[in-house]
């Protein structure tokens, strides 16, 4: 299990178990461990999710974005609950909670 920090400050969880769920459903992923985690420490974007979610995208290539679906639970923990690659994501039509300044 890893750990990384959010853009709030909070320690998100990457776990065994979860990077598994990720590979196993979205097998494009193999091999992207570090970038799962490094999108999470530094996105380009941060966008609201379902539930409470939030979702860190970095852009990929093309119109691509690698997204990863967590949640903070409170300042000191949160975890990864899922994470894939799209060119689905519209920003336009999104609530942007954080951008990367240029």
């Amino acid at each position: 299990m890893d750990v990384v920090k959010s853009i709030n400050g909070v320690p998100v969880r990457l776990t065994d178990e979860r990077w598994i769920h990720i590979i196993e459903n979205h097998d494009d992923l193999a091999g992207y461990y570090d970038e799962v985690l490094g999108t999470i420490e530094s996105p380009d974007y941060v966008i609201k999710g379902y539930e409470h979610a939030l979702i860190a995208l970095k852009k990929s290539e093309g119109n691509r974005f690698l997204a990863v679906v967590y949640k903070e639970i409170g300042k000191k923990d949160g975890f990864i609950i899922t994470a894939y690659f799209t060119s689905k994501i519209k920003l336009e039509r999104e609530v942007i909670v954080w951008q990367r300044q240029a």
